[in-house]
């Protein structure tokens, strides 16, 4: 794994499409650092001309994130989405460690699994003795479509301050047959209202994409019933 050193004031933003990824950040102070890792079936002229990792949708891929604020004032973004099908096989481990005061960091991970697909979520967020001032969340949500899909999830929240305000969650369910029934009631047939389902799901992820036209495409993408 290279070090990626993001110097006082610096940005790195990147999009990561349909590969696994092995990044390892130490974040200087006033630094930001916005990444998304996405693994889910695309068109592939969606992304022509805009600069953007991808490659076609992976049988099997490993990500692993780990970022260290060791300067003040620090933000960290990280955003990961994967919709599987078939036997895919997607991990997600994020490792985010406040070492000094100031920052913030925010995950948001959802998995959605079809058929035999099998996802894992390992989350570790540590927040150090001398890092007053921090506020950090991790969310991990994940929506099973099949009876044989599978996902594994652990979360880890280590706090060794006092003055903080961090949170974390995992949840992991199947689509709401409640929604479901009301939509097919409204003339909507059952793919299709699953699909908007699932769509909802996702959107969220997609919605924190700051380049405009790469937000428009991949979310255009949802809709033309992946």
């Amino acid at each position: 794994m290279s070090e990626i050193i993001i110097h006082s004031g610096e940005t790195f933003e990147k999009v990561f499409l349909n590969e696994s990824v092995n990044l390892h950040f130490v974040q200087e102070a006033g630094s930001h650092v916005k990444i998304h890792v996405l693994n889910m079936p695309f068109d592939n002229s969606i992304t022509r001309n805009i600069d953007i990792s991808k490659q076609s949708c992976p049988t099997e891929a490993k990500n692993n994130i780990v970022v260290e604020q060791v300067g003040e004032g620090c933000s960290t973004e990280i955003y990961a989405l994967a919709y599987l099908h078939g036997d895919e096989s997607v991990t997600a481990e994020t490792h985010v460690t406040h070492a000094v005061g100031g920052g913030t960091s925010n995950q948001l991970v959802k998995f959605v699994l079809a058929d035999r697909a099998r996802g894992s979520f390992i989350g570790d967020l540590k927040i150090a003795p001398d890092a007053q001032k921090t506020e950090a969340h991790q969310t991990n949500r994940n929506l099973l479509l099949s009876e044989d899909a599978e996902m594994r999830t652990r979360p880890q929240l280590e706090i060794y301050a006092d003055d903080v305000k961090a949170t974390h969650g995992a949840s992991t369910g199947q689509l709401d047959e409640s929604a479901l029934f009301y939509m097919q009631q409204r003339g909507i047939d059952k793919q299709k209202a699953r699909q908007l389902l699932v769509n909802a799901f996702m959107i969220d992820v997609l919605n924190t994409i700051s380049d405009e036209t790469l937000r428009e495409k991949l979310i255009n993408t949802l809709d033309s019933d992946l």
